[in-house]
């Protein structure tokens, strides 16, 4: 068996791991010093693949990515090969991830990212690492005794979109329990709670916080994570966006989505081709990014709505917290979940994009410090990157943020560009986009989830909006030729609120039109849902994971 690649193993951004293997970083998910974790060095497509990987088809493409960041021993090709195509069979378009065109003039095209079983992009990423962390606890668990098995419980808070996805990615999964703190008393979408607590595996526990916000939830996972007590009899993990397998899940989109463009009519080669990301968190784009250094040539644009720290990251070199409070936060609509937010932030229609700060900014920094370094040898550069990444965030815990230097910051403007949306901005551009009315080949080539075409208009949900917002925005300064794709990031039935404000009295606009099959009729579907209060605290929170999950070596007596 070949050594491992350096791009096989991987570093804490922080500078307190080093050469861990795949299987490890994503049963771990967070370092041990509180870093993030990325490989150790980005593998070049280039030399490797020349241009048969235009040919690929999706699975194929996701394989060999996939098999560049992870080793045959972590991973053997056939057993690789096995949990992509279970990943991606039970989405509904026949090529994972469709590209349409919303406007030929302008080469403005969406990359819909719905297509899988909760209706947003984080399908792609979660069901990947649901089936990844399946297949690694039932390697280890091989001839082992039923008391002797070693389980994972997956703790998580989510806002939303997080949560259903995640339980829909491990739901039935051997030797694995996923248990979702949510925000309740209505403040999560209609749709989006229904994803979670219609879900009735046994492994799948939803836990509505009744009185609590996100923070709340996101207080109780740090508390459990933290809590000897509970990780004495029980093994915790995590899915969150930190999970280095969901950025790399990611990868795969921004080059099939660019193979699929090389073969339309309007694409000649050497066309500029930018990617338009709406952002919160930083891991979609940050997996455009890992694909521009593989070698994919591609700009990219960081779309994001009111809440602007990365926005004004680009704009001035310094990453501030900004928190607004109170009457001047207030916005957007409780149905579609804006009060699930963290503490501080803006609420806007775009309430996935509600963040304070991006978790996964965090690796992008690192590779800008490790560029920047001028330590003479790879070893020093690398210890060099992860004390700079760690005063920074040292900084912006203590003093709400800080600056870069302005070769750091010229750096990042190397590969990102960024724009901000407002809410007022995001309804227009759902009305416009609508209103075109455009004989656009996506009514015609995408194929597989109802809802996004009503009487010969697209519809957008919000956060796809910012994307397309921002697109022509930079479609006005951009080069003659130069394609934009932007990410269409969820289905607009989800975020059904603020697309009813954009189109209502529109003609040929029906709420209903837009309700693909699969969610009709879900909120009268049977529920299991189990309801704390913040009261409760971490005692109560132990005795239902006790309740509930098996602890090591345990069988849960039905």
């Amino acid at each position: 068996m070949h050594p491992p690649l350096p791009s096989q193993r991987y570093l804490s951004t922080r500078g307190g791991s080093y050469d861990l293997p795949f299987e490890e970083v994503v049963l771990k998910g967070l370092a041990s010093d509180g870093g993030l974790f990325i490989p150790e060095e980005i593998p070049s497509i280039t030399k490797r693949w020349g241009k048969q990987w235009l040919n690929w088809p999706y699975t194929e493409l996701a394989v060999r990515i996939f098999s560049l960041y992870i080793s045959q021993e972590d991973i053997p090709p056939y057993d690789l090969l096995q949990i992509v195509e279970k990943s991606y069979s039970s989405f509904r378009s026949p090529v994972v991830t469709p590209l349409v065109t919303l406007d030929e003039e302008k080469r403005l095209h969406l990359l819909e990212l719905f297509h899988g079983e909760t209706f947003a992009f984080k399908d792609v990423a979660l069901q990947f690492l649901g089936n990844v962390l399946e297949y690694f606890l039932v390697r280890r668990n091989k001839d082992r005794p039923e008391n002797e098995r070693e389980h994972l419980t997956i703790i998580g808070a989510t806002s939303g979109d997080t949560g259903s996805a995640a339980i829909y990615g491990l739901r039935r999964k051997r030797d694995l329990s996923i248990m979702i703190m949510f925000p309740g008393g209505g403040k999560v979408s209609e749709i989006q709670e229904a994803q979670m607590t219609t879900v009735l595996d046994e492994n799948v526990h939803s836990i509505s916080v009744a009185d609590g916000s996100f923070d709340t939830c996101q207080d109780f996972v740090k508390a459990l994570f933290g809590d000897t007590d509970i990780n004495r009899t029980h093994k915790l993990g995590a899915v969150n966006s930190i999970n280095w397998a969901r950025i790399l899940a990611q990868i795969t989109y921004y080059f099939h989505a660019y193979s699929t463009l090389t073969k339309s009519k309007d694409f000649k080669e050497g066309d500029e081709v930018r990617f338009v990301v709406p952002t919160g968190n930083f891991g979609d784009i940050l997996a455009g990014y890992f694909a521009k250094e593989m070698g994919l040539p591609i700009k990219l644009v960081c779309a994001v709505n009111e809440n602007d720290i990365l926005h004004r990251f680009w704009q001035s070199g310094y990453y501030e917290k900004k928190p607004v409070h109170g009457q001047e936060a207030n916005g957007g609509f409780v149905e579609d979940g804006v009060k699930a937010h963290a503490d501080g932030v803006r609420e806007t229609y775009s309430p996935a994009m509600d963040i304070l700060v991006s978790s996964n900014f965090e690796r992008l920094l690192w590779f800008l410090a490790f560029q920047d370094s001028q330590e003479p040898t790879v070893e020093a550069r690398r210890k060099a990157a992860g004390e700079r990444v760690q005063n920074w965030l040292h900084e912006l815990k203590t003093d709400g943020g800080f600056g870069v230097e302005p070769a750091i910051l010229k750096a990042a403007k190397v590969d990102f560009e960024s724009e901000r949306v407002s809410d007022a901005e995001t309804i227009a551009t759902i009305k416009d986009v609508f209103q075109t009315k455009s004989s656009c080949p996506a009514v015609k080539t995408s194929k597989g989830t109802k809802g996004t075409v009503s009487n010969g208009g697209y519809i957008l949900d919000p956060h796809t909006a910012i994307g397309v917002a921002a697109a022509k925005r930079t479609i006005e300064r951009a080069e003659k030729g130069t394609h934009h794709i932007a990410l269409a990031t969820a289905h607009p039935a989800k975020f059904s609120k603020a697309v009813e404000k954009a189109l209502e009295g529109e003609e040929g606009f029906v709420f209903e039109d837009i309700l693909p099959e699969e969610l009709v009729g879900i909120k009268d579907l049977p529920r299991r849902v189990t309801e704390v209060r913040r009261e409760d605290g971490l005692e109560g929170l132990r005795k239902l994971i006790r309740e509930r999950v098996p602890a090591v070596g345990e069988k849960l007596q039905a």
